[in-house]
């Protein structure tokens, strides 16, 4: 009989065995709460404290943004910009600020570090994105309602995110110890590649932009550029559509109308009028010296601003007289009739002075063949003296 073969057992593998670095923190974590127990609760309770303080700072904020007044104030933009502050974040600086007191593994304490640094870095990018927002928005005052703000400042915090965020997280990697000097140069290549691969779309962005800060004109207003007097109909990002005082709609793009020389006419405070008034020569001097203050007297019983009046030439055919004056009014129609008005009034005036306005005028002398003038024709011999 033969015995039986006995194969020898697998050691039993424990079932909740964990590996060696998890396990480690494990018991050190275990050790800790023996050892520290008082500590840990301790500086929960001021992680505590300072967390509810945290959240306070936030609700301050969001009453500052949302109270009553100007909402592109200064205040109301740090208000927005605090109340965006993220709860991780408030528990990371909770943590990091009471880390110290319980004297944590040391593995515990980096991986808090760790945590704390990823939420200051994204939590700053949230505050500096939302205060360039709102300082735009600030800078851009009574527009913000516009179709062209609206789709400005999509194309804008798109950028300011972008930007933002790439920078924290080449900030995150580089705390990781990651060499990121490749990743910056790539990045960096590659903006300028798309920089020259849309050049000419930028340049009406910026333009558009431009015209969104600096507000040359807005909406509404009548303009003048190069040999066109328009009013402003749309302001886009890549165009702008003017309506001409002619009626033709005009579509000229945004880097090409800041490149020309534009005249607005809606700030207008005063015009400056010029009339230029001929005499005849055959006025009386005396008279022809009283015709300034003949014209200021005119000019400001309309309430007008004489600025100067006087002879400027001998003519061909007429003494030559000019006057300047301003009108105070903001409204270029109204502008028109004080013009039409002084004209009828001098015109009056003019009559009741005995004034007399030259037109072109030529006179002809005929002379015989010595050079002694003569009549152009031959004298008539009345009737009477030829029957005698």
């Amino acid at each position: 009989m033969t015995a039986a073969k006995t194969t020898p057992k697998e050691p039993l593998v424990e079932i909740n065995a964990r590996p060696p670095d998890i396990q480690h923190m494990w018991d050190s974590t275990l050790r800790w709460f023996d050892l520290h127990g008082v500590e840990i609760l301790v500086a929960a309770g001021f992680g505590f404290l300072i967390y509810l303080a945290l959240g306070g700072i936030k609700r301050l904020a969001q009453r500052l943004r949302d109270r009553d007044g100007d909402a592109a104030s200064f205040a109301t933009v740090i208000g927005k910009a605090f109340s965006r502050t993220t709860h991780f974040f408030m528990i990371m600086v909770s943590a990091r600020l009471v880390a110290g007191y319980a004297n944590p593994p040391d593995l515990l304490l980096r991986t808090i570090q760790f945590l704390f640094t990823v939420a200051a870095v994204f939590q700053g990018a949230i505050w500096l994105r939302e205060i360039i927002l709102g300082l735009i928005e600030r800078r851009t005052g009574e527009d913000n309602g516009s179709d062209t703000l609206s789709n400005a400042m999509g194309i804008i915090r798109l950028l300011v995110t972008v930007a933002l965020f790439a920078i924290a997280v080449i900030v995150v990697l580089d705390n990781l110890g990651v060499n990121v000097t490749g990743l910056v140069a790539g990045l960096g290549v590659g903006g300028i590649a798309i920089g020259l691969a849309a050049q000419g779309i930028f340049s009406d962005l910026f333009a558009a932009l431009s015209i969104i800060f600096d507000k040359p004109f807005r909406k509404g207003e009548t303009i003048n550029y190069d040999q066109t007097t328009a009013t402003v109909e749309r302001i886009g990002l890549k165009s702008t559509r003017l309506r001409a005082v002619t009626g033709e709609k005009k579509v000229i793009s945004n880097a090409n109308l800041l490149q020309k020389e534009i005249t607005n006419y809606q700030h207008l405070d005063h015009r400056r009028i010029k009339f230029t008034i001929g005499l005849i020569y055959q006025t009386d001097p005396m008279l022809a010296e009283r015709v300034p203050a003949i014209l200021r007297e005119v000019v400001e019983s309309f309430d007008g601003i004489f600025i100067r009046c006087g002879l400027i030439a001998f003519g061909a055919s007429s003494l030559d007289y000019e006057l300047e004056f301003d009108v105070y009014l903001p409204d270029w129609d109204e502008i028109y009739k004080v013009r039409h008005k002084v004209g009828i009034a001098i015109l009056k005036r003019f009559h009741k002075e005995g004034l007399e306005f030259a037109y072109p005028t030529q006179t002809t002398f005929t002379a015989d063949p010595n050079g002694k003038m003569i009549m152009p024709y031959a004298p008539v011999t009345p009737a009477r003296d030829a029957a005698s």
